[in-house]
């Protein structure tokens, strides 16, 4: 299997709907290819033992793109999206409508980026109903701010 062949395009397809943030500041940057690279260097190893082992090709892409992805976990994207769907559905509605709803989602991630830091964002706490809460103030604030 040629990782970079096969995960490069999974890993990209990952991103861009887990961390269109991440994305943006990549392309912004500069550093798109240097960073898929990297990544498809690290699964490579692990694809190697992989097929060593004689697993399956399906099984060795999952494992591989996991390993790809183990630092993009949650995604904070996902969760601030799913959040605003859930408590704010006007809002979520009319950007959704707009095409704009990836873009704020995007600015909400920055502008909530300390109470993800605070409450050590992770699929350890992501369940947690005082970040929840503390998230949902920080959008409420980010609203306010805006009109």
């Amino acid at each position: 299997m040629h990782v970079q062949d096969v995960l490069i395009p999974k890993l990209w397809r990952y991103i861009s709907e887990n961390n269109p943030d991440l994305l943006a500041t990549l392309q912004q940057e500069g550093i798109t290819t240097t960073y898929f690279l990297e990544k498809a260097r690290i699964a490579e190893s692990l694809a190697r033992q992989l097929q060593a082992q004689c697993k399956p090709t399906y099984f060795i892409e999952e494992q591989c793109l996991n390993a790809m992805t183990s630092d993009l976990r949650p995604s904070r994207f996902n969760y601030l999206k799913a959040i605003l769907e859930e408590e704010f559905e006007s809002d979520y509605q009319r950007l959704s409508n707009s095409n704009l709803l990836t873009y704020e989602v995007i600015n909400l991630i920055e502008f909530c980026q300390i109470v993800f830091e605070e409450f050590s964002f992770s699929e350890a706490t992501e369940d947690s109903l005082p970040l929840r809460n503390a998230i949902i103030g920080n959008i409420q604030m980010y609203w306010d701010s805006t009109k």
